[in-house]
Protein backbone atom coordinates (compact mmCIF):
# COMPACT_ATOMS: atom_id res chain seq x y z
CA UNK A 1 0.00 0.00 0.00
CA UNK A 2 1.31 3.43 -0.98
CA UNK A 3 0.20 6.78 0.40
CA UNK A 4 0.68 9.47 -2.24
CA UNK A 5 0.69 13.14 -1.27
CA UNK A 6 0.76 16.10 -3.63
CA UNK A 7 1.07 19.81 -2.85
CA UNK A 8 0.07 22.16 -5.65
CA UNK A 9 0.58 25.93 -5.71
CA UNK A 10 -1.69 27.85 -8.08
CA UNK A 11 -1.78 31.51 -9.07
CA UNK A 12 -5.17 33.05 -9.84
CA UNK A 13 -4.49 36.59 -11.14
CA UNK A 14 -8.18 37.46 -11.65
CA UNK A 15 -9.04 36.98 -7.95
CA UNK A 16 -9.42 40.30 -6.13
CA UNK A 17 -11.04 39.21 -2.86
CA UNK A 18 -10.92 36.31 -0.45
CA UNK A 19 -14.57 35.63 -1.26
CA UNK A 20 -13.75 35.10 -4.94
CA UNK A 21 -10.82 32.90 -4.00
CA UNK A 22 -12.87 30.75 -1.62
CA UNK A 23 -15.52 30.20 -4.28
CA UNK A 24 -12.86 29.02 -6.75
CA UNK A 25 -11.15 26.80 -4.18
CA UNK A 26 -14.42 25.28 -2.95
CA UNK A 27 -15.53 24.48 -6.50
CA UNK A 28 -12.20 22.92 -7.47
CA UNK A 29 -11.91 20.83 -4.29
CA UNK A 30 -15.46 19.52 -4.65
CA UNK A 31 -14.76 18.43 -8.23
CA UNK A 32 -11.45 16.76 -7.28
CA UNK A 33 -13.01 14.84 -4.37
CA UNK A 34 -15.95 13.67 -6.46
CA UNK A 35 -13.87 12.63 -9.48
CA UNK A 36 -11.02 10.85 -7.69
CA UNK A 37 -12.26 9.91 -4.20
CA UNK A 38 -9.20 11.45 -2.54
CA UNK A 39 -8.63 13.78 0.40
CA UNK A 40 -8.13 17.34 -0.78
CA UNK A 41 -7.99 20.66 1.07
CA UNK A 42 -6.46 24.11 0.98
CA UNK A 43 -3.40 23.82 3.21
CA UNK A 44 -1.68 27.21 3.08
CA UNK A 45 -2.04 30.84 1.99
CA UNK A 46 -5.70 31.04 3.01
CA UNK A 47 -5.43 34.81 3.49
CA UNK A 48 -3.53 35.57 0.26
CA UNK A 49 -5.93 36.61 -2.52
CA UNK A 50 -4.24 35.22 -5.62
CA UNK A 51 -2.30 32.25 -4.25
CA UNK A 52 -3.92 28.85 -3.76
CA UNK A 53 -2.08 25.96 -2.10
CA UNK A 54 -3.83 22.60 -2.24
CA UNK A 55 -2.90 19.38 -0.48
CA UNK A 56 -4.13 16.08 -1.93
CA UNK A 57 -3.67 12.60 -0.46
CA UNK A 58 -4.54 9.25 -2.01
CA UNK A 59 -4.01 5.60 -1.17
CA UNK A 60 -2.86 3.26 -3.95
CA UNK A 61 -2.00 -0.41 -4.23
CA UNK A 62 1.43 0.27 -5.76
CA UNK A 63 3.74 3.01 -6.99
CA UNK A 64 2.52 2.89 -10.58
CA UNK A 65 -1.09 3.35 -9.50
CA UNK A 66 -0.07 6.22 -7.18
CA UNK A 67 1.74 7.96 -10.07
CA UNK A 68 -1.27 7.48 -12.33
CA UNK A 69 -3.68 8.95 -9.76
CA UNK A 70 -1.51 12.02 -9.12
CA UNK A 71 -0.93 12.60 -12.84
CA UNK A 72 -4.66 12.35 -13.52
CA UNK A 73 -5.44 14.83 -10.74
CA UNK A 74 -2.88 17.28 -12.11
CA UNK A 75 -4.36 17.08 -15.63
CA UNK A 76 -7.85 17.48 -14.14
CA UNK A 77 -6.80 20.65 -12.30
CA UNK A 78 -5.25 22.09 -15.47
CA UNK A 79 -8.50 21.43 -17.35
CA UNK A 80 -10.89 22.70 -14.67
CA UNK A 81 -9.46 26.02 -13.54
CA UNK A 82 -7.99 29.11 -15.15
CA UNK A 83 -5.43 29.36 -12.34
CA UNK A 84 -1.85 28.73 -13.37
CA UNK A 85 0.07 25.90 -11.73
CA UNK A 86 3.18 27.41 -10.17
CA UNK A 87 4.68 24.36 -8.47
CA UNK A 88 3.94 20.72 -7.71
CA UNK A 89 5.55 18.58 -5.02
CA UNK A 90 4.83 14.87 -4.64
CA UNK A 91 5.73 12.34 -2.00
CA UNK A 92 5.04 8.64 -1.67
CA UNK A 93 5.26 6.54 1.49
Amino acid sequence: MIIAVMTIDLHAPWVHSLKEKRMEVRSLLTKIRAQFNVSATEIDNQDVHQTITLGIAAIAANGAQANSILDSILRFIEANTDAQIVSVETERR
